[in-house]
C-alpha cells in the first residue's frame, strides 16, 4: 500500500512513470487514464477532476418524509474514501488480523493467510497500491508461522509504506501493545 507522493499515469507497459504536471500537485491515475478515486486525497482527486472547492461539504440532516422508501436526502453527504482512510482502516483491519491469528497455525490457515494477503494486494481499491504491496509479497514471503511472525512481518510492512510517506517507522517489538494487548499504564 502505498501513497500518492508520486504522481502516476497509467503505463503502456506494468512499471509507472512519474507524470508531474503544472499545479504541482501528485496524482495518481487509474489504469483507463483517468484519475483513481481511491489512490489520492479528495481534495487532490477533485482538483484533477476539475471539482475542487474551497468550501467543506457538510453531512445532510434531514428529517424522514412519511414515505416508507428511503431516498438519497436521507443519507449523510460523505464522499467514498480517500487513499489516507483507505491506508488507516486496511493497516487497522490487516493489523487486527494479525492480533487474533493463532498463535500456532495449522498448515492450512499458514497457506490461508498468504492467499488471503495477495488476495488482498491484488483486490486493493488502489491498483498503484495494490501493486506495491503485491511487489512487497514477491520480496518478502509473509511469514504466517505464528502469530508473532505475522504481527511483526506486517508491522514491517507497514514500515515499508511509512517510509515512503516520509512517515517514522514504528518499533515492530512493540506490535503486541499497539494493535493486540494494548499499553502498560506507567
Amino acid at each position: 500500500m502505498s501513497s500518492t507522493e508520486t504522481e502516476e499515469k497509467p503505463p503502456a507497459s506494468t512499471s509507472p512513470l512519474p507524470q508531474f504536471g503544472a499545479s504541482g500537485r501528485k496524482i495518481i491515475y487509474d489504469k483507463d487514464g483517468k484519475p483513481c478515486r481511491a489512490c489520492n486525497t479528495l481534495l487532490d482527486f477533485q482538483f484533477a477532476t476539475g471539482k475542487a472547492s474551497t468550501s467543506k461539504k457538510t453531512a445532510a440532516v434531514t428529517t424522514p418524509t412519511t414515505t416508507t422508501k428511503p431516498t438519497l436526502r436521507h443519507y449523510a453527504k460523505e464522499d467514498p474514501p480517500d487513499v489516507g482512510q483507505l491506508g488507516k482502516s486496511s493497516w487497522t483491519l490487516l493489523h487486527s488480523i494479525a492480533a487474533t491469528y493463532p498463535e500456532e497455525p495449522t498448515t492450512k490457515q499458514q497457506r490461508d493467510m498468504k492467499s488471503f494477503l495477495s488476495l488482498f494486494a491484488g483486490f486493493y481499491p488502489c491498483w498503484y497500491c495494490g501493486e506495491d504491496f503485491t511487489r512487497f509479497l514477491e520480496k518478502n514471503e509473509p511469514a504466517t508461522s505464528s502469530q508473532d511472525q505475522l504481527g511483526k512481518w506486517l508491522c514491517e510492512a507497514h514500515n515499508d509504506v511509512n517510509v515512503k510517506l516520509g512517515k517514522p517507522k514504528f518499533d515492530c517489538q512493540f506490535w503486541k501493545q499497539r494493535w493486540k494487548d494494548g499499553w502498560d499504564e506507567e
